[in-house]
C-alpha cells in the first residue's frame, strides 16, 4: 500500500496519555520504583536499553491476565482519533512505534486508527512474566530505523514523514522524519525539534499535515 504521507507516533505518553510499564509495575506493588527510573530514561539521563531491561526486571512474576486490567487503565491522548482520521482522510498511514511492549500494543493501536506498529516483547514462562524481554530492543535507532523502512515500503519519500514523539528515545526519528514534533515533550526534545506542541491533544497537529 502506497501512502501520499506517513505519521509515526510514539506510544507512551504521545498515542495514550499514560506509561505501560508502570501500569505493569503497579501489578507487581514496583510502580513507584519503576517510574522514577522511567522518567530518568526519558530525560536521556541513563541509556534507554539499559533502562528498559532493568525496569523489565522488576516486573518479574506479574501473571499475562494483568494486561487486561493494564489495558482498562489506558487513556488514549485527546485528539487522536481526530489526527488518525485526519491522516487517512488525506491519503497518509499512521505508525506508532514503542519502547513499550506488543502484548499492550496490538490490542490497543487497531482500535486508535493506527495502520502499523512496532514494540518491544515481555518474555513469558507458564503464565507470567519473566522479567526479560525478547528480541532486539526498540530504542532510539530502532525507532528511526522504523520510520526509515515503513517509508520506504509505502513509496514515501523522507521529506513526507511526520515524527511525534516526547522523551530523548525519540530524538533520532525526530531527527531523521521530513518534520519533527515535540509533543508535551521533555525539554531536551523540545530544543532538538523543529515543531513544539504544548497542549495535550493531538488534534493540533493536524494543520501540520501536509
Amino acid at each position: 500500500m502506497t501512502a501520499r504521507f506517513l505519521v509515526v507516533l510514539d506510544a507512551d505518553s504521545t498515542l495514550i496519555r499514560n506509561e505501560v510499564i508502570e501500569l505493569i509495575a503497579d501489578e507487581a506493588g514496583r510502580g513507584a520504583e519503576v517510574a522514577a527510573a522511567t522518567e530518568a530514561a526519558m530525560r536521556g539521563e541513563v541509556d534507554f536499553a539499559a533502562s528498559l531491561i532493568s525496569r523489565a526486571a522488576a516486573l518479574s512474576g506479574v501473571p499475562v491476565g494483568a494486561f487486561d486490567r493494564v489495558l482498562a487503565r489506558i487513556e488514549p491522548t485527546p485528539g487522536v482519533h481526530e489526527l488518525t482520521a485526519a491522516v487517512h482522510a488525506r491519503g497518509g498511514l499512521v505508525g506508532v512505534v514503542s519502547g513499550g511492549f506488543h502484548e499492550i500494543l496490538d490490542r490497543l493501536a487497531p482500535t486508535l486508527g493506527v495502520d502499523m506498529w512496532a514494540a518491544n516483547r515481555l518474555a513469558t514462562r507458564d503464565g507470567v512474566l519473566t522479567g526479560e524481554v525478547e528480541g532486539p530492543i526498540i530504542d532510539a535507532q530502532a525507532k528511526a530505523d522504523h520510520l526509515a523502512a515503513w517509508a520506504a515500503e509505502r513509496g514515501v519519500a523522507p521529506r513526507r514523514t511526520i515524527a511525534i514523539g516526547d522523551g530523548a528515545n525519540d530524538l533520532k526519528m525526530i531527527a531523521a522524519a521530513g518534520l519533527g514534533v515535540a509533543f508535551n515533550a521533555k525539554p531536551a526534545v523540545r530544543a532538538a525539534a523543529p515543531v513544539s506542541v504544548g497542549p495535550v491533544d493531538l488534534a493540533q497537529v493536524i494543520p501540520l499535515l501536509p
